[in-house]
């Protein structure tokens, strides 16, 4: 057995620290922002070098939040990408505004920078570049479209944290960036949490206030926000795994690196890790041409793997209304018909990776 991610393994290996802090959190009982978020916060924004980290319930709050902050709302649109996770254009929706989809890049899965301005319109409120898989989107064009026709650039960077573009981290390029703390991630908390970036003390200000039902001072409301909170128990978790995540990007990129030697010449597409950016692999994406195929042979194997994603979201039934058909995102299409996730955390053995490996390259070759 094989398992995709192993949470257990994690936390046996930093165990006492974990424990630590869950049981300072515990003692002090403050559980709604005590001392800890704050700290997290700090920390998380001296990492990624910016001005302002601010946490909230989730990645997809934190999308949510940072488009509101944006000026996303009823009558507006948001140009991005139709193969991510369901919360990138779900949030959009959910503003009262239309998600407008770019087709993706078959190397890097992330979305065509030179596709974006001609679906800009009068009423395009941001883009939301993802950085799918833990590789950053290409910046550079898509800053240069948010100048010139001053649209809100917003990251979705929740599959990325630690990864760069540039030099730069990722999700701290554009006006505003967000991050996921799912357990899943390659920085992930014991349930839901997340966080939104920015160097603006105006969006700061803000983002807090929308978090916290629209209020600066308590109980007196500006506007009608939502309670998002990053729980103490969560960022106190997260403030002690902070220091392990640049070991952890290391020994994933390790693994990946270990997958492309085996992999070469194998008939499968490999994940590209561009020049500009620094990939952290929170997922190993291949595409095959029988997906279905070697799915079913890592089951009979016991090796876990995950389709992310096996239908992209313009043919998602809820986005029908948008008047999107099959063909007019050819690249976002097929990925969705050939790709498959491969085992690559931090805490899997050489023996794990080599015998997935194998049992690919028996399919594959």
């Amino acid at each position: 057995m094989v398992p995709l991610l192993d949470l257990k393994r994690e936390y046996a290996s930093m165990k006492s620290e974990i424990d630590a802090a869950i049981a300072n959190v515990i003692a002090d009982t403050k559980y709604i922002n005590g001392p800890q978020v704050k700290q997290f916060e700090e920390a998380a924004a001296k990492y990624l070098g910016c001005k302002h980290a601010i946490g909230v319930a989730s990645g997809t709050d934190a999308l949510l939040i940072a488009l509101r902050a944006a000026g996303v709302g009823p009558g507006t649109e948001v140009i991005t990408t139709s193969f991510s996770f369901f919360a990138t254009a779900g949030t959009i929706a959910n503003l009262g505004a239309t998600p407008v989809f770019v087709d993706i890049e078959a190397d890097t899965f992330n979305l065509v920078p030179n596709q974006i301005e001609a679906k800009i319109t009068s009423k395009t409120k941001a883009i939301v570049p993802v950085h799918l898989f833990g590789q950053s989107a290409d910046m550079d064009p898509i800053m240069a479209l948010g100048k010139k026709h001053k649209i809100a650039i917003v990251e979705d960077a929740a599959q990325s944290l630690s990864s760069k573009y540039k030099n730069q981290m990722s999700g701290t390029i554009g006006d505003l960036g967000i991050y996921s703390f799912y357990p899943t991630k390659n920085l992930g908390c014991p349930g839901d949490g997340g966080m939104i970036v920015t160097n603006s003390d105006l969006l700061n200000e803000q983002l807090r206030m929308l978090k916290a039902h629209g209020a600066k001072t308590k109980y007196f409301h500006d506007v009608v926000g939502y309670n998002s909170r990053l729980d103490t128990l969560h960022a106190a978790v997260l403030l002690a795994k902070l220091p392990h995540l640049d070991e952890w990007s290391k020994k994933r990129r390790e693994n990946a690196e270990y997958y492309n030697q085996r992999f070469a010449g194998a008939k499968l597409t490999r994940p590209t890790e561009k020049p500009y950016a620094h990939h952290i692999y929170n997922q190993y994406s291949v595409c095959v041409n029988n997906r279905d195929g070697l799915r079913d042979r890592f089951k009979q194997e016991g090796i876990g793997y995950e389709i992310y994603y096996p239908l992209p979201l313009h043919l998602q039934e809820c986005f029908r209304h948008l008047g999107y058909h099959e063909g007019d995102l050819p690249v976002s299409e097929m990925c969705a018909k050939s790709v498959i996730s491969l085992p690559i955390y931090p805490m899997l053995t050489e023996q794990e990776r080599e015998f997935v490996a194998d049992t690919v390259l028996q399919y594959a070759s």
